[in-house]
């Protein structure tokens, strides 16, 4: 499932020079994602309490294009791809209407709470972000 999250650009997310923080992107990232897995059905915190599961960031890889400034309105995307039993990679931009901003993929681990162990992708999860 393919997912699109507006984000308005605020002081908090700036530098001094009024352009969007680096590290703030991984931030707009987080929130999409999120926001993602929430509209297909997929409760987080829900998933922990019920399964012991939860995700964690495996890896980034981010590019960045064009600067984003204070009051820009984004559009932050979406767009997991199939990975391993454990993992799922999600392909993300930023956008300022047509414009790219930034870029990046991120890895996704399904592991184990209380040790961190990598754990195989429940079926429900599955099924519900490839809808």
């Amino acid at each position: 499932m393919n997912y699109r999250f507006p984000v308005r650009v605020y002081w908090e997310d700036t530098d001094a020079g009024g352009i969007v923080f680096y590290a703030n992107y991984l931030k707009f990232f987080e929130r999409a994602r999120t926001e993602w897995l929430r509209a297909a059905g997929v409760q987080q915190h829900e998933l922990r309490e019920s399964t012991g599961l939860m995700f964690v960031v495996a890896a980034t890889s981010l590019r960045y294009v064009a600067p984003a400034r204070l009051d820009d309105l984004l559009t932050i995307t979406v767009e997991p791809e199939p990975a391993g039993r454990a993992s799922l990679v999600v392909r993300q931009r930023a956008l300022r209407g047509d414009t790219l901003l930034a870029e990046g993929e991120i890895r996704i681990g399904c592991v184990r709470a209380s040790d961190l162990k990598p754990q195989r992708l429940p079926d429900s999860v599955v099924a519900a972000i490839t809808a």
